[in-house]
């Protein structure tokens, strides 16, 4: 049972809620989420580390973000998405996002392991990744994926948008279509200049809502940064949040 069986003491239970607050899930078994924030310096029979569950949630991140990816991301090949989602998962992202929540502060660790005012990021992403364990260990697959894409999405369309320009418009109607069940169209706004010296301004649109506009020396290269821009305003607002 790993220890999980027993009874939460007063101060635990404060710790639980908490910490349920800043992952956003209420747990079954609460022992999980205290087992999840416990390091291996500080582990009794009653509280284990959360070393195991670490070992566990690197798995299901992975699954998690690699389906997500290709889902969604058709048009790239093997290399990108590898490429992506190796930034998406790793530790500096991880650790961000442990401190964005305020996992730290939660985080048990012997008087021996740090002096510093903040955690590693390695221990900060470590309580990360067992988090999601503990997610899915107490509730299944569908929880710890809901907790992984609202934490992670932003990252991932900062990582797809980093492959290059000519992939923003795809990384746009890929997530436009998942999230909205619409394609974008491009709308020229202005345009400019004499024949050899061109200036385009063109919005990139949702149905009839409109997301961010772009300039270029082309319609097509308005169009990209048109894209960039929407993806960057999309990131800002989260998962299927509207445009």
């Amino acid at each position: 049972m790993d220890g999980l069986e027993t009874k939460l003491t007063e101060e635990e239970v404060e710790r639980v809620m908490r910490c349920q607050e800043r992952v956003g899930y209420r747990f079954r078994n609460p022992r999980l989420l205290l087992q999840a924030l416990t390091h291996a310096s500080i582990k009794t029979i009653d509280n284990p580390s959360n070393e195991r569950l670490e070992f566990l949630g690197d798995s299901v991140l992975g699954l998690v973000v690699t389906e997500f990816l290709y889902n969604y991301l058709e048009h790239l090949d093997e290399g990108e998405l590898t490429q992506i989602k190796s930034v998406v998962v790793s530790s500096a992202i991880l650790a961000r996002e442990s401190e964005r929540l305020g996992l730290e502060r939660e985080y048990w660790v012997g008087k021996g392991v740090t002096r510093r005012r903040q955690l590693p990021p390695s221990l900060r992403a470590n309580g990360f990744e067992a988090v999601v364990a503990a997610i899915y260990r107490d509730a299944g697959i569908e929880p710890a994926r809901r907790f992984i894409l609202r934490n992670l999405y932003h990252h991932i369309l900062a990582a797809c948008a980093d492959r290059g320009e000519k992939n923003y418009k795809s990384i746009l109607q890929q997530i436009a279509q998942r999230d909205f069940a619409l394609t974008p169209t491009y709308k020229v706004l202005s345009e400019s200049g004499p024949d050899h010296l061109k200036n385009f301004i063109v919005i990139a649109m949702l149905g009839d809502r409109a997301l961010e506009s772009g300039k270029g020396r082309s319609k097509k290269e308005a169009e990209q940064v048109a894209a960039k821009e929407s993806l960057r305003m999309l990131r800002r607002r989260g998962p299927r949040g509207r445009p």
